[in-house]
């Protein structure tokens, strides 16, 4: 039996839809919205996939969008099902890789008929080329994988997906590394306790940041503690996987000890702040590495704890307050509750 996946935010629509489909003999997946449709595609691998355009959270041309760049999903058949019938919205579609465009109202023969035309030109295709279009088996060849960039591709194609709340743990100090993580959605903070209890942030993570390395080749005990700062999408890979990637793909090696020595010169850096710089510098430094890390842009409210913000700043909670007081009076910062908001970008960076 074939399988359909169906996104449409219209629940009416959906329901009746799927059950139009099922008595023609598919199976139906289905998905309010284009980020639910995604991560339902990773999933089960449809063998065809139908969805509207104008929808929540991410619609039709962005659903598509990220699915053509996974190579589990670039190849499934996708038919645009949409109200919207001018010529450029079907253009676009078509530009981004459709391979059908059925529009609202349709009828039953117009969906079947676009349905099964889509899926014998599949197997067509199959046939003479001699190839699997779409396989949710993980095949590596040596050195295909050569930079970070194509390292994140593989964690975005095979990495299984974890979601956690804001404030929830991601691993201990002392659980095993059983996996590398790749930031899709959120901030992710990591710290340790000193011998007085005091919490020392040792990092922070953003989108698109790797992090949970403490070995890329043994499960060894994390030395740190990493807690979600907001709501968070991670993506894992194995250490054994991964250490069986790195045996093929011995180019990105290189990658990874680049970023490696990086991270280094990071924490070089911070440790150098915090031994010789004023009071004043390292809080105005802080308040911008927490900005960059965790806000798309520098002058949105850092939703951040002052305790955090002492600690990556290594100085007391009661001293950075202060600093704070100071920054307020003199209209560079503003507090909104809990919460810090940059006012004067430009004056916080000359304090630096």
């Amino acid at each position: 039996m074939k399988t359909v996946l169906l996104i449409e935010d219209d629940a009416v629509l959906r329901e009746n839809t799927a059950e139009l489909l099922e008595l023609s003999n598919y199976k139906v997946f289905t998905a309010s919205n284009g980020k639910i449709g995604v991560q339902m595609a990773k999933k089960h691998f449809p063998d065809i996939i139908v969805c509207d355009i104008m929808m929540p959270e991410l619609d039709g041309y962005g659903a598509l969008e990220r699915l053509s760049k996974l190579k589990t999903t670039q190849f499934i058949p996708f038919i645009f099902l949409s109200a919207k019938t001018e010529r450029q919205d079907i253009r676009k579609g078509m530009n981004l890789g459709a391979d059908d465009y059925i529009t609202k109202p349709f009828t039953e023969d117009d969906l079947i008929s676009a349905i099964e035309s889509r899926l014998a030109k599949v197997s067509i295709l199959k046939e003479l080329k001699g190839f699997n279009a779409y396989s949710n088996s993980i095949s590596v060849e040596e050195d295909e994988i050569k930079t970070l960039n194509d390292l994140k591709n593989f964690f975005d194609d095979y990495g299984i997906e974890l979601e956690f709340n804001k404030d929830d743990v991601i691993y201990r100090e002392g659980d095993h590394s059983n996996y590398i993580y790749l930031i899709d959605t959120g901030t992710v903070k990591s710290f340790r306790i000193d011998e007085q209890g005091k919490e020392l942030v040792t990092a922070l993570y953003k989108e698109d940041d790797l992090f949970g390395y403490t070995s890329f080749t043994n499960t060894i005990p994390h030395k740190e503690t990493a807690v979600a700062i907001a709501d968070t999408t991670l993506l894992g890979i194995s250490i054994l996987e991964f250490n069986d990637l790195l045996s093929k793909n011995h180019k990105v090696v290189l990658e990874l000890i680049g970023l490696l020595t990086e991270d280094l010169a990071t924490i070089k850096e911070q440790l150098l702040e915090m031994a010789y710089g004023t009071v004043n510098k390292k809080t105005a430094s802080t308040i911008l590495k927490f900005a960059e890390k965790i806000n798309r842009r520098p002058d949105d409210l850092i939703k951040i704890s002052r305790s955090d913000l002492a600690s990556v700043a290594g100085i007391a909670p009661e001293t950075l307050i202060r600093a704070l007081t100071e920054f307020k009076k003199l209209g560079i910062i503003k507090a909104e509750g809990r919460n810090i908001k940059v006012i004067d970008l430009e004056k916080l960076k000359s304090i630096t």
